[in-house]
């Protein structure tokens, strides 16, 4: 099939390059001419493990380009997928504006038989108003169809490889036909599609996200409970984790949800019932108890020191989670500010998300390139992304470089009773440390 991708951000990407993979055409278009310049030598601007090599093999072959023009594209394309952001706004409704402006400029230049397909996550109503858009000046049949994407950050290509389901929103015969070939080479091993309407679609991928935002969110509510009453959180988690009602997924306590998804969607969730005059109320709590749990960890640094002034706190891990460079509503962010504002001076390490976090903070904060370095002159040692290569550091490197032997752990990476026996005083979430 020939498909156009419109938008070159992260799902942009991930569904084009996935899709050259299974031997489609695939045309991206971007307004961003540097973008485009970049994408054409094989150049990502994205931190995603594996589509690198994707991207390379699929334009050698060339089963996918990259353009700034829109007419050309959808011109040569039977199935144009809308993957443009939409950013939360203050009231934490989705900012529709560059769908929607898309979905008019359609409307003038389709000169065919096209299926749109809304991919990027848009509340529920959208596909009618981008139906609504496009045949304002449309002359031609045209089919809208919601395809939210279920893509986790670190690990895109192979969801979207081996999907555990594909969700298609659509009352059209026609386009359903075409969608369901265009997937067919993504479920030959069972998993499902499902068929819907459009709006039963985009609430699927709201109502995903927002479950499982709750989920953490309970998880370090017990996490914080256990604290107080002398219990250990890995336990319970492993307890309640076995009963197959529950499952092991998402259990995992921690400084709180961040990235692109679970913030946004779950904004625009509760707005969605607000405006139906529905009052969401375990959403609200999942909002204002994941605000607090990304400061848990600076109130405990805050705790052990008294006074901040004159330390150095060293940072392993910026990213919102391992295997991303994305600091969408990265609870780091929330920790550097809040330590900044008590004094605090802060030496900071991550593998892929420093440089996007030296464009907010600048040189209030110290960056390295090694781990061990930010250790120098340091009071303490703060894990806020539980990348894999700090799961087994040289403990003799890291009491030897900091001024004292602390270690506040917000992803629960190490385990009290090994702390204790390297001579660590160590804080972690929901864990009574070993005495």
């Amino acid at each position: 099939m020939k498909l156009a991708i419109i938008g070159t951000g992260y799902v942009g990407l991930v569904t084009g390059t996935c899709f050259a993979e299974t031997g489609n055409h695939v045309i991206c278009v971007d307004v961003n001419k540097e973008k485009i310049d970049k994408l054409l030598q094989g150049e990502l601007p994205i931190y995603e493990p594996g589509l690198d090599t994707l991207l390379e093999r699929n334009i050698k072959h060339k089963r996918i380009e990259f353009t700034l023009n829109l007419k050309e594209a959808v011109d040569k394309c039977d199935i144009i997928f809308l993957a443009l952001p939409t950013p939360p706004g203050e009231d934490g409704s989705a900012d529709l504006s560059y769908i929607l402006n898309v979905g008019e400029e359609l409307g003038k230049i389709i000169s065919s038989y096209k299926v749109i397909v809304d991919k990027s996550t848009v509340p529920v109503g959208t596909a009618e108003l981008v139906r609504q858009q496009i045949a304002k000046h449309a002359k031609v049949d045209f089919d809208v169809v919601s395809n939210p994407e279920f893509l986790r950050e670190g690990v895109a290509v192979e969801d979207f490889m081996k999907p555990d389901r594909v969700v298609i929103g659509t009352t059209s015969p026609r386009a359903q036909k075409l969608m369901e070939e265009l997937y067919e080479p993504f479920v030959r091993q069972g998993n499902p599609i499902y068929f819907m309407d459009e709006r039963s679609a985009e609430m699927t991928k709201y109502a995903a996200n927002s479950y499982l935002a709750m989920r953490i969110t309970f998880m370090n509510e017990m996490a914080n409970l256990c604290e107080k009453v002398g219990a250990n959180v890995d336990m319970v988690r492993k307890g309640i984790g076995s009963d197959n009602r529950i499952g092991k997924r998402f259990l995992f306590p921690g400084i709180g949800y961040g990235g692109s998804c679970f913030p946004k969607d779950v904004q625009a969730l509760t707005k969605t019932a607000t405006d139906y005059d529905y009052d969401f109320k375990i959403l609200k709590s999942v909002m204002k108890v994941n605000h607090q749990q990304k400061l848990v960890i600076a109130e405990k640094i805050k705790s052990h020191f008294k006074d901040l002034n004159g330390h150095t706190i060293a940072i392993w891990g910026l990213a919102f989670k391992p295997n991303t460079d994305d600091i969408r509503e990265a609870p780091a962010l929330y920790i550097i500010e809040e330590l900044l504002k008590a004094g605090a001076k802060i030496s900071a390490y991550d593998p892929a998300a420093n440089d996007h976090v030296k464009k907010i903070f600048g040189d209030k904060i110290n960056f390295v390139n090694q781990p061990y370095d930010a250790l120098k002159d340091a009071s303490a040692l703060a894990i806020l992304t539980e990348w894999n290569e700090f799961r087994t550091p040289d403990f003799n490197i890291i009491k030897s470089s900091l001024k004292q032997p602390i270690i506040f752990d917000g992803r629960n990476v190490f385990e009290p009773k090994q702390m204790k026996e390297q001579g660590f005083t160590y804080h972690s979430i929901g864990r009574v440390a070993v005495k």
